[in-house]
Formats: C-alpha cells, sequence, structure tokens
C-alpha cells in the first residue's frame, strides 16, 4: 500500500491536529522528504508531538520510521516521473503551447499513479451494477454527462442526476448492488458530497474521480482515482478528467466483449430506422 493510500485509509480517524499534518504531507510530499518532525509541525502549524503521534496512527514504530517510507515512496515516483517538456533556448512558449504541454505531463503523471487493481476493481462494479448513478455539478458536470453518454452506449440503467429535481427520487431507488460514480473537481460542490454520502447510507459502493486523495468526496468513496487538473489558461481543462473516465469506458468494453457488440448493433440499426445521423 502506497503512503497516499495509507493516509487515505486512516484519515477519518485521526484528529484535528492530525489530519492538518495528513494534508500538508500529501500536498508536499517531495518537500517534507527529509525535513524533521519540528519542521513538518512548523509548516502545518501543529505542534512537533502530533507530527510523532501522526505517524503512530499511521501504524509506524515512529517518526523516522514514517520519513523512511516517504522517502522511499518519492524515491519510487521520481525513478519514473516524465520532466515536463522545456521551451527551446531563447524561445518563450505562448499560452497555447503551455497549455498543451502541462495536458501531456498531466496524463503521464495519472498514468504512473494508477492503480490497475482499483481500475479492474471498478470497472467489474460498473458492470455488475444493477444501476450506475452518474454525479457531477457545475464545472465537473460535462465530464459526467459525457460518461453517462458513454456507459449508456455499454450497458443499461446508467442515470445522470441533473442539476434540479429527481435527486431524491434517484437516491432511494439505490440497492447494496449499485454504483453511483461521483466527479468532483474544485470547486467542490456541497451537492456532490450529499449525494456521495447520501447513496452511502443506502448501501451503495461509491467511486470517485477527483483530484486528491483527501478532497471530501474521496474520503467518503470506496475507490478513488485522482488526477490533476490544469490551470495554466485560468480554468481547469477536462482533458484529463475525461482521460481519466475513459480508462474505466476501455476496461469496460475490453470485459464486455460479445456483449457490447450485440448492444451496439441494436443501437446501430436504431440509429439508421430513425436517421439520426447524417451519413
Amino acid at each position: 500500500m502506497s503512503f497516499e493510500q495509507l493516509v487515505k485509509e486512516s484519515f477519518t480517524q485521526l484528529s484535528s491536529g492530525q489530519k492538518k499534518v495528513a494534508e500538508y504531507l500529501l500536498e508536499n510530499i517531495e518537500k517534507v522528504a527529509f525535513y524533521t518532525a519540528v519542521q513538518i509541525g512548523r509548516e502545518a502549524d501543529v505542534s512537533e508531538t502530533t507530527v510523532i503521534r501522526f505517524a503512530y496512527a499511521l501504524g509506524f514504530r515512529g517518526f523516522s520510521d514514517m520519513q523512511a517510507a516517504i522517502q522511499q515512496y518519492v524515491l519510487e515516483s521520481s525513478s519514473s516521473r516524465y520532466a515536463e517538456p522545456a521551451p527551446q533556448a531563447g524561445e518563450e512558449p505562448n499560452i497555447f503551447t503551455r497549455v498543451i504541454e502541462r495536458d501531456i505531463v498531466i496524463l503521464r503523471q495519472t498514468l504512473h499513479q494508477l492503480n490497475q487493481q482499483d481500475v479492474w476493481r471498478a470497472v467489474d462494479w460498473l458492470l455488475e451494477a444493477d444501476q450506475v448513478l452518474v454525479v457531477g455539478y457545475r464545472a465537473s458536470y460535462a465530464a459526467a454527462h459525457w460518461f453517462t453518454f458513454m456507459l449508456g452506449m455499454i450497458r443499461k440503467n446508467v442515470l445522470l442526476i441533473p442539476f434540479s429535481g429527481e435527486t431524491e427520487e434517484r437516491i432511494v431507488s439505490l440497492t447494496e448492488k449499485s454504483v453511483v460514480m461521483v466527479i468532483s473537481f474544485p470547486r467542490y460542490t456541497k451537492d456532490s458530497i450529499r449525494v456521495a454520502e447520501a447513496s452511502k447510507r443506502m448501501g451503495a459502493k461509491i467511486i470517485a474521480a477527483t483530484d486528491r486523495l483527501l478532497s471530501p468526496v474521496s474520503r467518503i468513496s470506496d475507490i478513488a482515482f485522482t488526477t490533476d487538473i490544469n490551470i495554466e489558461s485560468g480554468h481547469y481543462s477536462n482533458a484529463s478528467v475525461i482521460n481519466l473516465l475513459n480508462l474505466l469506458l476501455a476496461g469496460i468494453e475490453e470485459k464486455c466483449g460479445a456483449n457490447n457488440q450485440t448492444r451496439m448493433k441494436q443501437l446501430e440499426q436504431l440509429y439508421s430506422n430513425w436517421g439520426t445521423f447524417e451519413e
């Protein structure tokens, strides 16, 4: 289990001070690899004792044991990380180049940190669920709408929670065999968190697509997939989010095989009969 995953799984049991340590460490993991407990405490605005107790709370024998685990994690991460492209000597990259190159870096980082076991587990859940509910508000709505449409091409009973109305009715129909896919990126909406919490109380499995392991929805999810968001252009890019969701769709299509082909043929026949597309 990675250090990040260990922190996420322990987060709800931590004290308020220890949670501040957790958030600071994950947001500055490379920077703090060789920090002392005193330095971490100063940066996280807690006492040295709180940092040491945090190490014990994660199951380490002490701070030095935790520090060694952080250093190992950073070393493994750095060994396979791609460097961000640099401009040619004397050349200043324009805004369009910076945005695209940053998206490329984010996609590579997402691939590096991806847990394939979690992907295949999520794929199985999405295939075996009696229904899949997709949630995404405001800036996350476009990705949620796209994922609902694409998954609905492969399997039935895929529903998108709209901006208003029908939310309660769709949540109350969830069962222990249902899956709720929550897409939540900054600024996090309270409605997304409410839907995730209510769905979990109904027994549904929660899969999150978000930007960090300690985001509000990630902390209550059963599986969380994270990717950075590109704010180079002043607002975040959906490119990495769509790519992350596309990995789930690729896994689902891989497992569906002949069943997916049958459904697609039926859809294509309907499209043809109704003249849906301009040929």
